[in-house]
This record gives structure tokens, C-alpha cells and sequence, in this order.
């Protein structure tokens, strides 16, 4: 698929390489991933974490996919497209990527690609992404990927110990 990872539906094989991935890059998924991150501390969290998006996936009602270095399979990041609402063809994706593999371009062809699936496959027409302001590299991704600045969304998240934060809205439409 890509020259140097793939992106593959989530599978209880990766439990192990998800808690890796989360624990590695703790400080940098607190603040935006505090749930998947909660919930991949160790091992058997990671396992019941995997099992339930194996779940969700198979109900379709969430998409997890991961993306995995080739030569070795390590996990490196995941998507999301969550919060599906199948009557409006809408849903949001969220990303997240290791900091050892940031910057080489592999999240944007990944959510390009996840973009071009749910739309193409899933018969969505409409897909958010939410991102702090801060997060220029996650702004750069949506905006390479085609997504629109719609809004702020005033107070739409709350990090651990944090007053909430507005976040940008990202919109890509068929």
C-alpha cells in the first residue's frame, strides 16, 4: 500500500504494540488522547481496549485502523473514524502518530487515504476533524488532506486538569 507502512483494520494481535505506542509517546497523547491513552497503560488494558474497538469496527459503528512500520510491524500511530452518524453520512476522524515518525508525511497519506475510504467505501459525505490551534502539524494534515477551516468550537474539549478548550473544525464534503 505505502512504501514504507501500512494501514490495517485494528486486531487483537496489536494490543501489545498499541500499549507500546501509548506509553512511548504519553506526554504527547495526554492532552488530545487521554482516553485511548487511559485505557492502553498496560497490557491486559490494551487487550480489552483492542477487543472493544474489534468490536465497534465489526458493528460498525467506529473505525480503528492502525498504521505499522513494515520491516518490524511496530504500531506507529492510529485513525479514527469515529462518531459515525450513518443517517446524515457523516463522521470524524482523529489521528495520532508516534514522535519518533512525525514529519515524514505519513499521517497525511494515511488520512488521506481513510478520507478517501470513507467517503468512497463507507458512502459518508461529510467528514470533521477537530484540532487545537496549537496543533499545527494536525492543521497542516487536515489542510493537505483537503478539509476546510468551518468553525471554532468554543470549549469543545477538556484535557486532564484543564480549563476547555475552542477547537478548529475541519470539514471535507462530496
Amino acid at each position: 500500500m505505502f512504501a514504507e507502512y501500512n494501514i490495517e483494520p485494528i486486531h487483537e494481535k496489536y494490543a501489545w504494540r498499541i500499549c507500546d505506542l501509548m506509553v512511548a509517546n504519553a506526554d504527547r497523547f495526554k492532552r488530545f488522547f487521554p482516553q485511548t491513552l487511559a485505557q492502553n497503560l498496560n497490557p491486559e488494558l490494551s487487550r480489552i481496549f483492542v477487543n472493544e474497538k474489534v468490536r465497534l469496527f465489526e458493528r460498525r459503528e467506529e473505525f480503528l485502523f492502525v498504521l505499522k512500520v513494515k520491516n518490524d510491524r511496530t504500531v506507529i500511530g492510529l485513525v479514527y473514524i469515529k462518531k459515525v452518524n450513518w443517517k446524515n453520512k457523516e463522521a470524524e476522524l482523529a489521528y495520532c502518530i508516534g514522535y519518533t515518525h512525525e514529519g515524514k508525511g505519513w499521517m497525511t497519506e494515511a488520512v488521506r487515504y481513510l478520507s478517501t475510504h470513507a467517503l468512497n467505501k463507507l458512502g459518508l459525505n461529510t467528514l470533521r476533524i477537530i484540532v487545537h490551534k496549537s496543533n499545527l502539524a494536525s492543521i497542516k494534515v487536515a489542510q493537505k488532506c483537503g478539509y476546510l477551516w468551518k468553525s471554532t468550537l468554543e470549549k469543545e474539549h477538556t484535557p486532564l486538569g484543564e480549563a476547555p478548550l475552542d477547537m478548529e473544525l475541519y470539514v471535507l464534503e462530496i
